[in-house]
């Protein structure tokens, strides 16, 4: 970047980036059930569409940080940009279900190329307060994705067909793709180096850290609630209610900004206590699943379920938001590889647990995706349970270390 002009282009840049795994996702959920008629394939097969984007996103993102820190994010992030517009007009012009599962897998490695470079350019760029602002903003300007998506999605399945949608993602890739190109730059002032036994040591310390890979299961429960909404909500509003693809988009559309008003709320209380804040999230999560479950029986209708997972959306905006930023600021040394191995450690856990619950409890009804968002509050309260016990633990260590000391001084 050859002047200060630039660098506030390339951050806003950086920025435009970040949803970019939100709009390969999301773009096309309200064209899923479109998409398995056209190519003769069962609500499973499409929805694994999904599942092998979020798996190759993850696993990848486990991975790629430590080469960004030691060969540089700038070129691998533009090679990444051109691959995933070709792959993307690859899925559109295919009438082949495993030749979009390959272009899937690729549009995983590629998004996680760019994504993770985008996330250490804050920290290779910004330090202290500024940097923890920006941490906060990460899930907010993320959430535009879930947002802004399948509400264009809708729009486009039903004026053009669901290979639109794909020719959507290539021309916005290729555009920032171009602008990248004209104003960003390389941004890593030490590269580390590449050494295997190394990175690998980093990869444990951190795992082993306890609090961290906690908070990584948080993070992924979290997620998991948007997901098996997108895997299953096209499919309620479509085929059970019998609307049409758009009031699907305009449902996606509410519940991304219910992600993105959690993460308003969460960068709004930041100095709150973090464990009382997170302990009375979960408890509210469980209230209304359970009210949810409870009204289904007497009242079931769109609006009922756009208006309980509008809640529970919330709720987990602000866990992520809370978490990510935690996470992400926890190891400034080794950037690349915190941004990976968070993003990679969640979508992982989201890929297969998302999947998994949508086989358990198929996308049949309002009542079986409330099972499934209690399924997955239910397991974030019990590790909270674990994150609290851990706090009073410590808190209790700490407080006994001094009496411990004066105690052997004197003897």
């Amino acid at each position: 970047m050859k002047n200060e002009k630039n660098e506030r282009i390339a951050t806003w840049l950086a920025f435009a980036l970040l949803p970019l795994s939100g709009f390969a996702t999301d773009v096309y959920i309200p064209s899923l059930p479109s998409m398995g008629s056209e190519l003769g394939a069962s609500s499973i097969q499409v929805q694994m569409t999904l599942s092998v984007f979020l798996i190759s996103y993850g696993i990848s993102q486990l991975f790629i940080g430590g080469i960004l820190d030691s060969f540089g994010r700038y070129r691998l992030s533009i090679i990444s940009i051109g691959v995933f517009t070709l792959s993307c007009l690859v899925i559109a012009i295919t009438h082949n279900i495993y030749v979009i599962y390959l272009m899937r897998i690729i549009h995983g490695i590629t998004v996680a190329i760019i994504v993770v470079s985008k996330r250490a350019y804050f920290v290779d760029k910004f330090e202290g307060d500024r940097l923890k602002r920006y941490l906060s903003m990460f899930t907010i300007i993320w959430s535009s994705g879930p947002i802004v998506a399948p509400f264009i999605g809708g729009y486009l399945q039903s004026m053009f067909g669901w290979q639109a949608n794909f020719y959507f993602l290539a021309i916005l890739a290729a555009v920032l793709g171009v602008l990248e190109l004209i104003y960003s730059g390389e941004t890593l002032k030490h590269r580390a180096e590449f050494h295997l036994k190394k990175i690998a040591g980093i990869y444990w310390s951190m795992i082993s850290t306890l609090s961290f890979t906690l908070g990584l299961l948080m993070l992924g429960f979290a997620y998991c609630m948007v997901m098996v909404y997108n895997m299953t909500g096209p499919f309620i509003v479509e085929h059970q209610l019998h609307l049409t693809p758009v009031i699907a988009g305009y449902c996606s559309l509410i519940l991304g900004f219910a992600w993105m008003v959690g993460g308003f709320i969460s960068k709004g209380i930041i100095n709150k206590p973090f464990y009382t804040k997170m302990a009375a999230n979960v408890a509210l999560q469980m209230l209304f699943v359970v009210a949810m479950i409870a009204s289904v029986s007497f009242l079931s209708n769109l609006y009922t379920l756009v208006f309980f997972a509008f809640v529970i959306h919330v709720g987990a905006g602000f866990t992520y938001n809370n978490y990510f930023t935690y996470s992400l600021s926890q190891f400034p040394k080794n950037a690349g590889i915190a941004s990976g191995l968070s993003g990679g450690v969640v979508y992982v856990i989201v890929s297969f647990l998302s999947y998994g619950i949508v086989n358990f409890v198929p996308a049949k009804d309002e009542r079986n995706l409330s099972y499934s968002y209690f399924i997955l509050i239910l397991l974030s309260g019990v590790i909270m349970f674990l994150i609290f016990n851990r706090h009073k633990k410590s808190k209790r260590l700490l407080a006994e270390a001094p009496v411990a000391a004066y105690i052997h001084d004197e003897v």
